[in-house]
């Protein structure tokens, strides 16, 4: 079994910094494929950002590229979500999910999720 824990969110101004962290416990969770995702109020979750085990990243979603960089420590079993000049709209509940063959965008196909941390950006 796998367990994920979001850690990070809180309450910030637009233009503002903030890092997620997202700490993988269990099975050798070094080799799991990592994801972010979000829900913002009334809307479907939606793809973020992904890295696989040795570090490669898939493209961003085109709401948060050249904003958000996905990192992983693999010594840690801890992958990251740093977030550069925060708007409105990045307001959401943030997951991380992880899946141990699975490496996309599509939120059905990761099996593990943890449980969400807030990001509120004001304007």
């Amino acid at each position: 079994q796998v367990q994920l824990v979001e850690s990070g969110g809180g309450l910030v101004q637009a233009g503002d910094s903030l890092r997620l962290s997202c700490a993988a416990s269990g099975r050798t969770v070094s080799t799991y494929r990592m994801a972010w995702f979000r829900q913002a109020p009334g809307k479907e979750r939606e793809f973020v950002a992904a890295i696989n085990w040795s570090g490669s990243i898939l493209p961003y979603a085109d709401s948060v590229k050249g904003r958000f960089t996905i990192s992983r420590d693999n010594a840690k079993n801890t992958v990251y979500l740093q977030m550069n000049s925060l708007k409105p709209e990045d307001t959401a509940i943030y997951y991380c999910a992880a899946d141990r063959t699975y490496w996309g965008t599509q939120k059905s196909n990761y099996a593990h999720w943890g449980q969400g941390t807030q990001i509120t950006v004001s304007s």
